[in-house]
């Protein structure tokens, strides 16, 4: 099928009609590619709850099963996509925990279980059998673990241990990381204590009350290198990344991102959902946070990244929250002598921002406005400078494509998040597809999936956007390449936590 125009190939897709796109006539922006087909070719729908029953998966290429974690009932919920057009519901796994991830590798399925009855205590590791799906080992981990994953080699499983504070925020575990040496079976769970007395700087944040750095520390999500030497773990609150060496089992660096610019050109915001007008686009006098959530690992043409979905997150609990609209700041009328006027809520004046940062001299008002997220995906090299960040080309895109969908909520009513964190870039996952390497990037507000041609990682190209109108908020990606595809192809399983629903697409490379 050939769509020459943009708008009725999204208003299909937005009907659940559209399946497939060929790029021989669609140029996405600039981004045309006459060799790249992506098409839905299957779908199911995990639970029968209203959400929350689909968050993460993970694909077994040896027996052909697609592993969800289930968190509402407590199980891994496992289907069989010998055939990925038809998927085959198989017996779930329950769990002695909640499950918050899970992995894979040759057969070999790692699960990350919350304590399900005191969430700042200690989780679990589990490995299963991916065949006979028969528990083999249970490990000891920090607090809340999070995300797992294996190195590439397979020689370890390691678990981003997040350490939550209850909601009074009285009791504040460290956060801290885990590593498994599979064969065995030590399990080692690591901190940050070496690093309480540090100034991480470059916008690291440490802000939690009467909070230490090891405690204030939140690992969310883990990347390894390609030759199972290091993983680079999101620290997504504190604005920051952990490296681990996992042969030594340390961690030898934590860095602070920095944050973006909204006064940039390149860096244009709609900041209001009470405006009247969707997609209006401004620079602003406001900072960014990039808070990172998931991350991957990328070797291109012999150049490593890494590579972040810039969600943003605030805490916001009981008994400690940092969150207030800019209308709420007391600003500082040197700097803002027009506070009157940015603090209406068509301006400035809806925006999320953070009472933890911006009163930079410590007398009582604000010098600088701070917003969570950046609204993008970034390219980093691995001692954490950008090699490019996508700007504002993510919500520019989308209201090109489908003002309807600019900002919503989870397929509500356009701009309504346009005072909090935008489209909300979820996920991240790569694909090397012949010569060229791909970007996938969830949005977990808008939805759907955009794709990237990254091959040259400072000047990536928008190729199309992936969605369906019954997925509704993208949580995870799982890469399936061609030689571990049912189909001899690349798929693309996405798993969606509202609408409970996976979607497969099949990408097909064309001579």
């Amino acid at each position: 099928m050939k769509i020459f125009n943009k708008s009725i190939l999204f208003t299909i897709a937005v009907l659940g009609l559209f399946s497939s796109c060929d790029l021989d006539d669609y140029t996405g922006g600039g981004g045309g590619n006459n060799e790249l087909t992506f098409t839905k070719i299957g779908s199911l729908i995990n639970g029968t709850g209203d959400e929350g029953f689909a968050e993460i998966s993970a694909f077994d290429p040896h027996t052909t099963k697609l592993f969800i974690v289930n968190p509402n009932d407590g199980e891994l919920s496992v289907w069989d996509l010998s055939d990925p057009v038809i998927p085959v519901q198989g017996v779930d796994i329950s769990l002695s925990g909640i499950p918050n991830s899970v992995a894979a590798h040759n057969g070999l399925i790692a699960v990350a279980l919350e304590n399900a009855s005191n969430k700042q205590a200690n989780g679990i590791i589990a490995t299963y059998d991916a065949k006979s799906q028969v528990l083999l080992n249970s490990y000891q981990a920090g607090a809340l673990p999070d995300m797992v994953t294996f190195s590439p080699d397979g020689k370890y499983i390691v678990a981003a241990n997040e350490g939550e504070p209850n909601d009074l925020y009285t009791v504040d575990p460290e956060g801290s990381i885990t590593i498994i040496e599979v064969e065995s079976g030590e399990a080692s769970t690591i901190g940050f204590t070496a690093f309480n007395q540090q100034a991480i700087g470059n916008n690291f944040r440490v802000f939690g009350p009467d909070a230490t750095l090891a405690q204030d520390i939140e690992p969310e999500y883990i990347a390894i290198s390609d030759d199972s030497k290091t993983a680079y773990v999101a620290l997504q609150e504190n604005n920051g990344i952990a490296i681990v060496n996992l042969k030594t089992k340390t961690i030898t660096d934590v860095i602070g991102l920095g944050v973006k610019d909204y006064a940039l050109p390149g860096n244009q915001i709609d900041a209001s959902d009470k405006d009247n007008l969707v997609g209006n686009f401004q620079n602003w006098p406001v900072f960014g946070f990039y808070h990172p959530d998931a991350i991957t690992f990328a070797k291109i043409k012999g150049q490593q990244c890494l590579i972040t979905a810039n969600e943003g997150d605030s805490r916001d609990y009981d008994g400690f929250s940092e969150e207030k609209r800019v209308k709420d700041l007391n600003l500082d009328p040197d700097i803002f002598p027009e506070a009157a006027t940015l603090q209406l809520e068509e301006n400035l004046g809806r925006l999320k921002t953070t009472t933890a940062n911006g009163d930079i001299d410590g007398d009582g008002d604000y010098d600088k406005i701070y917003a969570y997220g950046a609204r993008s995906f970034t390219i980093w090299s691995t001692t954490g400078a950008i090699i490019y960040d996508s700007g504002d080309q993510i919500g520019k895109t989308v209201f090109d494509l489908d003002p309807t969908a600019f900002n919503n909520n989870e397929g509500g009513e356009a701009d309504k998040r346009s005072d909090d964190k935008g489209a909300e870039p979820e996920a991240v996952q790569t694909l090397k597809v012949g010569n060229k390497t791909l970007l996938f990037v969830g949005l977990e507000r808008t939805g759907g999936v955009m794709v990237y041609d990254i091959t040259n990682p400072s000047h990536p190209i928008f190729l199309e956007w992936l969605r369906d109108a019954a997925d509704i908020s993208p949580e995870g990606l799982t890469v399936v390449k061609a030689s571990d595809s049912p189909t001899g192809n690349p798929l693309i399983i996405v798993t969606h936590e509202v609408s409970n629903s996976v979607a497969i697409y099949e990408v097909k490379l064309h001579p």
